[in-house]
């Protein structure tokens, strides 16, 4: 295998798939010394254009990705590898792939503007994915003494947890009130202290860029199973 380094300016596209679902997971670059450190370390490390240095996927969040099998194409410029994602999550955004917008093609003008947003039916997601993505912005971008998340993040994990904590038992104490009451009002009350407990929740999940999707797909695991027999899985495990 002879990749033609000139061809390419000495940096080389990198189509990235996981290996048991064939999805395409992210575009990256390498050069020489990245493609060799992968293959050395069997790890993905790839040159980053706007640090200009070398980088290990997952170096910061985790999320590394173990290499299953590297290809070359028929032109030899660009390179395929075949992953086993750790964390379940190849996106900075915590998606599972960078790939996740998607364009709308209508079907009485195939003509797309590029310099346009994006579709709102899918850059939307679903509520719980604007929430996770806003969150992980306040994260990144956001002054924490403008931003309540932010400042959650500034001080740090038992602050969150101290709020989830909180959160959790005003859930606790809005279920009893609605079981008393049996109002409208209490029923709102409660759906209120869910969304409070869920949303900090989520900050705790976005401090571990594990994104939403995850527990989604945990809870479809679980889906048709016995509970008794799933429990007695979990304490095998």
């Amino acid at each position: 295998m002879k990749i033609d380094w000139d061809k390419v300016g000495g940096m080389i596209p990198v189509v990235v798939q996981e290996s048991t679902t064939n999805d395409v997971l992210m575009l990256a670059f390498m050069n020489k010394e990245a493609l060799n450190l992968s293959v050395q370390t069997g790890f993905a490390h790839y040159f980053s254009r706007t640090k200009n240095r070398i980088w290990k996927k997952g170096e910061e969040s985790g999320n590394v990705q173990k290499i299953d099998e590297i290809f070359l194409d028929c032109d030899n410029d660009t390179i395929l590898i075949k992953v086993e994602q750790i964390g379940g999550a190849a996106c900075h955004t915590g998606e599972k792939s960078c790939f996740f917008r998607k364009f709308e093609l209508n079907s009485g003008n195939k003509n797309l503007n590029l310099d346009s947003k994006l579709p709102d039916k899918k850059t939307n997601y679903q509520i719980i994915d604007k929430v996770y993505h806003e969150i992980l912005d306040r994260k990144l971008n956001a002054d924490p003494q403008k931003s309540y998340v932010a400042s959650l993040f500034k001080k740090g994990e038992n602050a969150i947890l101290k709020k989830i904590g909180e959160e959790a038992t005003e859930f606790v104490m809005a279920c009893k009130d609605a079981s008393n009451t049996k109002d409208e009002k209490s029923k709102n009350d409660l759906v209120y202290e869910a969304a409070d407990l869920c949303f900090h929740s989520m900050v705790a999940l976005a401090a571990h860029n594990i994104h939403p999707d995850r527990i989604k797909d945990e809870l479809a695991r679980r889906f048709g199973a016995s509970g008794i027999e799933e429990k007695k899985s979990r304490d095998v495990r």
